[in-house]
């Protein structure tokens, strides 16, 4: 059931009908130079619309903007502060709850810890604010097994196996073949200034080891998660 696709009395049928929904946020940010900017937010929006086909669940309109610390002077990545995602959250569930909405599931394609920080404590304070609001926040790498029975690579996470393997089966015209094995080198505790001088590739995994089929089982892994994280969800408000 997603959000944009509906008109108004349809809306109105299905927020009556929903155990809850789902806010996909993403980013647009350089994930290496084989995978186009917005795979966050595909990789978010495309499971979303997963869980959807299987469970009554809302979909809402991606967020395509998140906070990219570590990846931010490389070329293409566009980010916003943890106020501006912080607020952005907010505004969107203040309206959906008071469409009648209770059950949150923010869920992300982008991983970053800064980012992850804001949206939790976004939710944090709407959970204060809204009576009998649930809420889960949670980003896709909280979903697959690394390594597991669908990703090999032990430290896969950005633009690597297992994002690679996705984007081959989700959007295989926008990938632009492969990237070499890469891993981030900052120095611990050090905030640096010369972030590229680290991760100059932008690749967190290696994608030679992706491809559709594997793109194939990690969604369905993704899926069967999620439905039991917004099961639990649901199952806590009662």
């Amino acid at each position: 059931m997603l959000i944009e696709q509906m008109t108004m009395p349809a809306f109105k049928e299905a927020v009556q009908a929903a155990k809850g929904v789902i806010l996909p946020v993403g980013s647009t940010e350089e994930h290496g130079p084989h995978l186009p900017l917005g795979t966050d937010t595909i990789h978010a929006y495309e499971l979303a619309k997963a869980v959807s086909e299987r469970y009554p669940v809302l979909v809402a309109p991606p967020i395509w903007y998140g906070l990219c610390r570590s990846t931010s002077q490389h070329p293409g990545t566009v980010t916003i502060s943890a106020e501006s995602l912080k607020s952005l959250i907010q505004d969107v569930i203040a309206s959906l709850y008071s469409h009648g909405l209770r059950h949150f599931l923010i869920l992300s394609g982008h991983a970053g810890t800064t980012h992850m920080a804001a949206i939790v404590d976004a939710c944090e304070q709407m959970l204060e604010r809204l009576e009998g609001a649930g809420f889960a926040v949670l980003s896709v790498l909280d979903l697959v097994s690394r390594p597991g029975p669908n990703v090999e690579t032990a430290r896969d996470s950005h633009a690597g196996e297992m994002e690679t393997s996705l984007m081959q089966l989700l959007r295989p015209a926008w990938v632009d073949g492969t990237a070499e094995e890469e891993y981030p080198s900052f120095p611990r505790h050090i905030i640096v200034r010369d972030k590229l001088r680290y991760w100059p590739g932008g690749v967190w995994g290696d994608p030679a080891k992706a491809s559709p089929a594997k793109g194939k089982r990690i969604l369905e892994e993704e899926t069967e998660n999620l439905i039991s994280v917004m099961e639990r969800l649901v199952k806590a408000a009662e």
